[in-house]
């Protein structure tokens, strides 16, 4: 349960800090959001980060938690990217057939 945990987290996380990003913000919702909400997401996903830490290293210690920390966090933030190049590419897509 606790690996199932840690990969929910990353991945809400990462793509906190990814729509904290202005280019992604522009990218995405067509607009940048206000600067307070930026800095909500980017709090918020640099926290559910740390809590995702937090639960790795307390069901796995240290030395295991650790490694769990980082493999589940690699793996979140590759999943983030990728889904962020096919929003993209679909949105594009869209765009284009609207014309």
């Amino acid at each position: 349960m606790s690996h199932l945990s840690i990969a929910l987290l990353s991945l809400a996380g990462f793509t906190g800090l990814a729509l904290a990003s202005q280019r992604q913000q522009e990218e995405l919702t067509g607009g940048v959001w206000p600067g307070r909400l930026a800095r909500v997401a980017r709090v918020s996903g640099w926290a559910t980060l740390a809590t995702a830490l937090w639960v790795a290293v307390g069901s796995g210690g240290w030395a295991f938690g650790l490694v769990t920390y980082a493999g589940h966090t690699s793996l979140a933030a590759g999943a983030v990217g990728g889904g962020l190049v096919l929003a993209k590419r679909l949105l594009r897509h869209d765009r284009e057939r609207q014309r």
